[in-house]
């Protein structure tokens, strides 16, 4: 009998590939993405950047909250340094005016901010912030300052659960971005391209708003957000942007105000290489992965870890990750826990604020069989390349 993997492999690739197709069809205008195994790497793409040049590999998106894992990263490695302990409380390290009447956030260690366990209120989920951060009070020109979200916050806690108790909060990584700026007395941008883009040959991510390279026009595409109820609710559309339809083109905004709680750009193909080097042990010393991944439960199918998630996809199969969600982009990012499947897809919608959508690139990953395909594709993979060693 005949090698047939080639052809299990097209048949994969297809599948994958009418993935993406549907959600364009279900109104999403971009998608990109980026799947690698033992043997092989793919970029399939779909839908636009603008309505009508067409998605290429070499196109960056926002990544929301996947920037998270390159500051997990950093930090851990401050700590291998011993320029940082998990046990370093925010009061330890930063000066007093940074954190002033934030709640429980002098008392918040590094573990705990990594977690999201410190019991702080998150910034984004400040109504006032809402609308001046991403809706009809946004200035899209406004390059904010690092410190600048936490001003949402320097008041009596409202919403954040009690410190040691999971709660999801971007104040805990632009606290974070402070602290390793004061340990390294760097910038945090320069840190993760000294420590992580440049080591890796990351040439397509870039912080927004605090580095040169991000709103290049040759590969940022038009950035869209989906004009539903609750958007307009909670957020309301800013008189700068238009609207198509159900979207709204939020094209010209910047995401300096999410700096290293979400502030990044990149490609699907940069972002593998990330999964890469995490799962291969590159980045991190085998004592720092196993504390990342030292796995928290925070509902039935979802582990938190120090920077990074962990769930199950429909055949019950763990993969390790983040996904990511902000003005104009959503994206998610995982491998598999137990082998060598990685896949990364990005988008130029965003779904933050907005309830329930029609797609995105996270539905993508969620909502279909494509992890299960990927999944089939690394075991075709492995038996081509166990196949040539014999």
């Amino acid at each position: 009998m005949g090698d047939t993997s080639g052809n299990h492999e097209t048949d994969c690739i297809a599948k994958l590939q009418a993935i993406l197709t549907e959600s364009i069809a279900a109104g999403v205008p971009g998608l990109s993405a980026a799947i690698a195994t033992a043997d092989g790497h793919w970029n399939l793409t779909a839908g636009s950047v603008d309505g009508v040049a067409p998605v290429e590999p070499s196109h960056i998106f926002g990544i929301g909250s996947i920037t998270k894992v390159f500051v997990a990263v950093v930090v851990f490695q401050l700590i291998e340094e011993g320029k940082l302990h998990l046990s370093d409380t925010v009061g330890k390290v930063l000066s007093p005016g940074l954190y002033r009447d934030i709640d429980n956030a002098a008392s918040a260690t590094v573990e705990l901010l990594l977690s999201h366990h410190a019991g702080i209120d998150s910034w984004e989920d400040d109504p006032v912030w809402i609308r001046e951060g991403r809706g009809d009070k946004l200035d899209p020109a406004h390059a904010w300052g690092k410190a600048e979200p936490l001003e949402y916050i320097r008041r009596p806690r409202r919403t954040a659960p009690n410190p040691g108790e999971y709660g999801y909060a971007n104040t805990n990584y632009t606290l974070l971005g402070l602290i390793i700026e004061k340990a390294t007395g760097n910038t945090a941008e320069r840190e993760m391209r000294r420590r992580i883009l440049g080591p890796l040959g990351m040439k397509h991510t870039f912080l927004e708003g605090f580095e040169p390279g991000a709103n290049d026009v040759r590969v940022a595409p038009r950035r869209y957000h989906w004009a539903t109820d609750n958007f307009r609710e909670d957020a309301g559309v800013p008189p700068a942007f238009t609207e198509h339809g159900q979207l709204i083109d939020c094209t010209g905004s910047n995401l300096s105000v999410e700096w290293t709680a979400g502030g990044m750009v990149s490609s699907a193909s940069d972002l593998v290489k990330l999964a890469i080097a995490l799962r291969g042990g590159t980045l991190l010393h085998p004592a720092s992965m196993a504390l990342l991944t030292a796995w928290t439960p925070i509902t039935k199918n979802e582990d938190m870890g120090r920077g990074i998630f962990r769930r199950k996809d429909g055949a019950n199969e763990a993969w390790i990750g983040h996904f990511g969600s902000v003005l104009g982009f959503t994206g998610a990012l995982w491998w598999k826990e137990k082998g060598d499947a990685v896949i990364a897809v990005i988008g130029n919608v965003g779904t933050v604020h907005c309830g329930k959508v029609p797609s995105s690139a996270a539905h993508v990953v969620v909502d279909t069989d494509m992890l299960e395909l990927v999944t089939k594709l690394s075991v075709v993979c492995n038996e081509r390349l166990g196949a040539r060693r014999i």
